[in-house]
């Protein structure tokens, strides 16, 4: 067994579960004080669901044996058979550790691409609603994209994919070979169509737009998803070598020049740059390089970090052009930046761009890459409205118009996130 492998992927699996109450943080400050402990809680419900079914099937979906390169058969690995041997003992995977440490990377995955969507819903749906949704959601979507992208399945370099379908293949691998490093297309680009869907599905609240009601609270959020990515991009290298510390550094650079800028953007649009800007841009910059983080070089990741700042702080505008209620702005950062990152991989990939020596072949890149992008946000799209509307007309989404005006944290979950004035001079 390789400990120094198994010991850093430990890490990143910690990193990466880290990323969602990072997220609950970065959501809550944006949402109403009075809807706070209700979005963070989404993220947590989120944790909750998805380890479980991961458990179950999602490992089994996502990595067992396949159904015609779209899914896993669930009851291949079901309960994680297969991870342990006869004795109990874990078996050592391809990577050269224990294969249970390749599940618990993977479950923190599929928690926080589940988590993601959430910011779209902020404080006007039901906590029941929306828990069998992430459960429905993660089956349906994200266990078989996971499948399709990384392993062998119809959007890989799998001799039956879509790349050797199109441009041939040879030993049994594509000739063209798709890249996703980190889940631009598997995380990103799922969750940010499902949150497209559900803002229209549910509709607006009854007192949107809202201001953020703690800055700090989302200024921390962001800083510590940052830290948490490294264990998101750098652990998906799969051991501790020099392509982590690539993926590493190009995430640090795409960070930092994303929030530079979206700082940008605001300055010379709005006429100052903001705090939530500077949080936004850090997300957007990180959701950007995701797809590309070890297979391009420093330079590369600061333009797609700068690209990915700009597409999204433009593209959060659209949901006031075009009134859908993307409460928390989950399209615009996840959808677009992941999307522009995707994309980028077809241009800057070391050695196979069209602007980084792939010549011709590099047009062939960035047109399966576009594919895979496409193809996954018709799944994810069709499947998250079907779940959808079938919520809606069993379970139901909203809240009343009560609720909406008096605050979920209350009506839900009976807490509230802060003392009111009322309830001190009670004592």
């Amino acid at each position: 067994m390789d400990t120094g492998n198994a010991a850093w992927m430990l890490i990143s699996c910690s990193l990466v579960l880290l990323m969602t109450p990072s997220l609950a943080l970065f959501y809550g400050g944006m949402s109403r004080q009075k809807s706070v402990l209700n979005m963070m809680m989404m993220s947590f419900g989120a944790a909750s669901v998805v380890s479980v079914l991961y458990v179950l099937w999602g490992w089994s979906i996502s990595y067992g044996e396949s159904l015609w390169g779209v899914i896993g058969k669930p009851w291949s690995a079901f309960g994680l058979r297969g991870v342990l041997d006869v004795q109990g003992d874990p078996i050592i995977g391809s990577h050269g550790y224990p294969l249970v440490i390749d599940v618990a990377f993977q479950l923190t995955f599929a928690i926080i691409s589940v988590a993601l969507i959430s910011g779209a819903l902020a404080e006007r749906v039901r906590f029941s609603t929306w828990m069998v949704f992430a459960g429905c959601w993660v089956t349906l979507v994200y266990f078989p994209v996971a499948h399709m992208v990384w392993n062998k399945g119809l959007l890989s370099d799998a001799q039956h994919s879509l790349a050797s379908w199109m441009f041939g293949s040879e030993s049994g691998a594509a000739n063209v070979v798709p890249i996703d490093f980190a889940g631009g297309v598997v995380v990103h680009i799922t969750a940010g169509t499902a949150a497209l869907v559900l803002a229209l599905v549910v509709g607006q609240r009854a007192t949107w737009p809202h201001r953020p009601h703690n800055l700090p609270m989302v200024m921390l959020g962001a800083s510590l998803l940052w830290f948490g990515w490294f264990g998101f991009n750098a652990g998906s290298a799969f051991a501790a070598d020099g392509f982590a510390g690539l993926a590493w550094m190009n995430t640090t650079l795409a960070a930092a020049v994303g929030m530079a800028s979206w700082l940008l953007v605001e300055r010379f649009r709005d006429g100052h740059a903001t705090s939530l800007g500077a949080a936004s841009g850090v997300v957007a910059g990180l959701v950007a390089i995701t797809p590309a983080a070890g297979v391009v070089t420093p330079v590369s990741a600061l333009v797609i970090g700068a690209g990915g700042g700009v597409v999204a702080a433009y593209g959060v505008g659209l949901k006031f052009r075009f009134r859908f209620d993307d409460s928390l702005d989950v399209v615009g950062v996840h959808l677009l930046a992941g999307l522009w990152g995707t994309l980028a991989v077809g241009l800057a990939a070391h050695g196979r761009g069209i602007l980084s020596g792939g010549g011709r072949e590099g047009l062939k890149l960035l047109l399966i890459q576009a594919i895979i992008a496409l193809v996954a946000m018709a799944w994810s799209a069709i499947w998250s409205l079907l779940i959808a509307i079938t919520l809606k007309k069993t379970m139901g989404w909203r809240v009343n118009r009560e609720a909406e005006y008096e605050g979920i944290d209350q009506t839900l979950h009976a807490e509230s996130a802060y003392e009111r004035s009322h309830d001190r001079y009670e004592r």
